[in-house]
């Protein structure tokens, strides 16, 4: 277990994502700055264990997908979601404020679920059935990824 990816979302995350500005110029992708921050919840709500979805990647392919995503190789700028449509999808809150909001408390969810029962695994359609270490690997690459997106972090 990595505990400064732990600490770095317990501690470092949120405040970061506190910067982000609603009309924030990003390096690459569609998602505005708002899309992210909700897209991040979603993804938070799947680590937490409030939103199941089933598996999408193929027994085949899992091994490999698994192997990328315990990896220290950071995701490609545009990687594609193969959940998501090549569309974001609209904003769902108010503001930016309410969206990073929402985030906070879903990452808050997240370390009490796993405080409360630390052997429980989540379902992700993408990577399989992770553990709360598994979890924090894959949520510190993902927020990397989208910092580095919106120029929060080089």
């Amino acid at each position: 277990m990595n505990f400064a990816k732990e600490t770095f979302l317990r501690n470092e995350f949120i405040p970061l994502m506190r910067t982000l500005q609603p009309v924030a110029h990003r390096r690459w992708g569609v998602m505005n700055p708002q899309q992210m921050v909700e897209h991040f919840s979603e993804t938070m709500r799947m680590a937490n264990g409030r939103l199941v979805l089933p598996i999408y990647t193929s027994d085949d392919d899992l091994k490999k997908m698994r192997m990328f995503m315990l990896s220290e190789r950071p995701f490609r700028e545009n990687t594609k979601n193969p959940i998501m449509g090549e569309v974001p999808e609209p904003v769902k809150l108010e503001s930016l404020a309410a969206a990073v909001d929402e985030l906070e408390n879903e990452l808050d969810i997240f370390f009490e679920t796993f405080s409360a029962n630390p052997d429980q695994l989540t379902v992700n359609p993408i990577f399989g059935y992770l553990s709360f270490a598994e979890n924090v690997h894959l949520l510190h690459k993902h927020a990397m990824h989208h910092l580095k997106q919106f120029s929060i972090i080089d």
